[in-house]
């Protein structure tokens, strides 16, 4: 007699044991394994990320974001791990494998798991420069805050409404001097321009751009001078 195991999704990507009891090749018996080898069902979650890619993971933004601040981070000549698709298949065993013990699908692999494993592979010190280097908000001088896009065709872009950057004479950058896209916006949220130069936009086609905003949203703020203008986030007060 021979009795050997075999894996079978069961739906929803969910695995589960059947121990099959043969003689030579006549099977005479089969039944479900409700205490299937745990490293067995890991090993078989494992292999299937490598056969079809990190798409069947459940990714949150919180890792994703991750991975593209450390990737932005290595472009510009860091030392920074590598947390490329290739890269992360590579290395499995080190960072999804040991999340595997007791699972039955991926899909029961929560997003803050993975982001917590992509973490474990970013050295402490470097963990600790991250929030520095490329931090994933960019504060307007409003006080309100905005994502960071890492991802951007043509580096680090915020999209942030134009009233927003009023007296801001300094460009922002990140990662020591990288300057940030600023995708300016129109109180209806509608792109007015992007720059890398906010002070060099305020000298220039500020003109022109506040001659438009003007005859559109009149109950906003337009100034001559935006440079020296106190930041908003609402409109003129009625009666003004």
């Amino acid at each position: 007699l021979i009795v050997e195991s075999r894996l079978e999704e069961s739906g929803a990507g969910r695995l589960r044991a059947k121990q099959i009891t043969r003689l030579g090749r006549l099977t005479l018996r089969e039944q479900i394994d409700e205490n299937p080898d745990p490293k067995l069902i890991a090993a078989a979650l494992a292999d299937r990320v490598r056969n079809e890619g990190l798409s069947v993971l459940t990714w949150g933004s919180a890792a994703e974001a991750l991975r593209a601040r450390v990737g932005f981070l290595r472009a510009g000549g860091g030392e920074w791990p590598d947390l490329s698709d290739a890269a992360l298949l590579d290395r499995l065993d080190d960072w999804l494998t040991p999340l595997l013990p007791g699972l039955r699908s991926l899909a029961a692999l929560k997003p803050d798991a993975l982001d917590g494993a992509l973490r474990s592979l970013i050295p402490w010190d470097q963990q600790r420069r991250l929030d520095t280097a490329a931090p994933l908000r960019w504060t307007a001088p409003t006080g309100n805050a905005f994502t960071i896009d890492y991802t951007a065709e043509g580096g680090p872009r915020v999209d942030v409404r134009v009233q927003e950057v009023f007296g801001l004479t300094q460009h922002p950058s990140v990662a020591g001097g990288v300057p940030l896209t600023l995708s300016l916006l129109s109180p209806g949220h509608r792109p007015v321009q992007t720059t890398k130069d906010l002070p060099g936009f305020w000298k220039g086609s500020w003109k022109d751009v506040r001659s438009d905003m003007r005859g559109r949203y009149p109950k906003h703020v337009w100034p001559e001078d935006p440079a020296n203008t106190a930041p908003t986030a609402r409109a003129k007060p009625r009666g003004t």
